[in-house]
């Protein structure tokens, strides 16, 4: 039998409290942050719990390499529950969480964005190793964008040496289109 690593829900975070299989979960593609160590090396071991958010934590339950429980019963929980709860926590859930997920399955590594203005922020690599070359926000195919929200993102991606991009998922579901500005002088 594989040792399922567990995490546990604690409010709208999960915490790996066993910093063995912290480490391992980090290492295997930068998920979560270890407590108490703003920016830990790609190599580095740690002695601390390590906390995932709930997009972390879904992606790593779908892919069977954790099992979620609830911190007062120590059952598991079922990953119907652990999404409603995310879709009271997370303003558009499912629109981010598809695309955190098209990205992962692509082999990249994905991390919060809200202090570049966006969703995501997407390495090729890893944090540490190089810096993320591009910044993703979730639209659907509906959603109006004018141009000044186009410009200001541009601005805030070139400020910040990233390159905007907007996802939206097509209408048959899994797959995703990316618009990639490049901005030029002219």
């Amino acid at each position: 039998m594989v040792h399922k690593i567990v995490a546990e829900l604690v409010g709208t975070r999960l915490i790996v409290w066993t910093p063995k299989d912290g480490v391992t979960i980090y290492r295997q593609g930068f998920f979560g942050k270890p407590v108490g160590i703003p920016k830990p090396k790609p190599d580095q071991d740690f002695s601390a719990p390590l906390v995932l958010d709930m997009m972390e934590a879904l992606y790593l339950q779908e892919k069977e390499r954790i099992k979620v429980i609830d911190t007062k019963t120590k059952k598991p929980i079922a990953r119907t529950r652990l999404m409603k709860l995310a879709a009271v926590t997370y303003k558009n859930f499912e629109l981010g969480y598809s695309v955190y997920r098209d990205l992962r399955d692509r082999g990249l590594i994905v991390t919060p964005g809200i202090r570049f203005g966006s969703d995501f922020a997407v390495y090729e690599h890893g944090p540490g190793i190089d810096h993320a070359p591009f910044i993703v926000t979730g639209r659907t195919e509906k959603d109006k964008m004018g141009p000044f929200e186009i410009v200001l993102a541009g601005r805030l991606a070139t400020t910040v040496r990233k390159q905007f991009t907007i996802a939206v998922p097509k209408k048959n579901k899994g797959k995703m289109d990316y618009l990639a500005f490049r901005w030029f002088k002219a």
